[in-house]
This record gives C-alpha cells, sequence and structure tokens, in this order.
C-alpha cells in the first residue's frame, strides 16, 4: 500500500511539474515544449494503466477460494454457481435464464443456499460466504 501511495504521490508531483512547463509554453509561445509534454502525458497514462492493471491482477490472486470451506457446508456445484450469481445482483428470473433452468429449481437453490450458510436473506448469505472465502470477490 505505502508502495502504490509513493508512485501515485511521484506521478502527482510529475503532472504538476508539467503544468508549469505548460505554463512556461504559453508565455513563450513556444509549441515544441506542449509536444513535448503531451507526449510525457500519454506516457503517464500508459504507466496508470499498466499499474491499475497490475493491482487489480493482485487482488484477485489473493483472493482465492477456499474450497474445503465449501465442501465443509456442504454446497454442491450448482448451488455454488447459484451462488455466484446471487452475489453478482441477479434476481433468481434473471438467474435462472443464466443457467438455463427454471426459475423454481433457482428458487430451491437460494433454500438451500440460505439454509447451508444460515441466513434468512441473500445479503446475510453473501456476507456470510465473504467470511467464508468462499466467493472470489
Amino acid at each position: 500500500m505505502k508502495k502504490t501511495i509513493l508512485i501515485f504521490g511521484v506521478l502527482a508531483l510529475a503532472i504538476l511539474a508539467l503544468l508549469q512547463l505548460s505554463k512556461y509554453a504559453l508565455i513563450t509561445g513556444d509549441l515544441k515544449i506542449e509536444l513535448v509534454i503531451g507526449g510525457i502525458a500519454i506516457f503517464f497514462f500508459v504507466i496508470g494503466v499498466f499499474i491499475q492493471k497490475r493491482l487489480r491482477n493482485d487482488e484477485v490472486s489473493s483472493q482465492e477460494i477456499d474450497q474445503k470451506q465449501i465442501d465443509a457446508i456442504g454446497l454442491s456445484k450448482r448451488e455454488y454457481e447459484v451462488l455466484l450469481e446471487m452475489a453478482s445482483g441477479y434476481s433468481n428470473k434473471e438467474i435462472a435464464a443464466h443457467l438455463f433452468v427454471s426459475e423454481s429449481t433457482i428458487k430451491t437453490h437460494v433454500s438451500n443456499v440460505f439454509l447451508k450458510l444460515d441466513s434468512k436473506r441473500r445479503t446475510q448469505a453473501i456476507q456470510r460466504a465473504k467470511e467464508l472465502h468462499i466467493l472470489p470477490f
């Protein structure tokens, strides 16, 4: 985290320096410096995108799913798929369409998920699943 703050601090400092150079370019009327500033800005943009993708990849890899917990709870493969869809915010009807089953089948799976996670609502089930590290997000 400190490394990220340091990197963004250096980037912010570089942006401030570029703004001062652009102010100088306006006063002197030199267009070449503006082209250099534009190139540097694009360079920093690319660095920012790279850092963001790298941080997201690190977050995803650090949050591994605990398969033992899924087995201990007794969730079937289909119930786990339904839990993932629930966590994505889909309704029973939308989940049924995604998984190519009837809505009543999804209601049964949702009920089983609630029972196995000892919850009464979707939000409670999702929160419990996150606590058990069985959801990827």
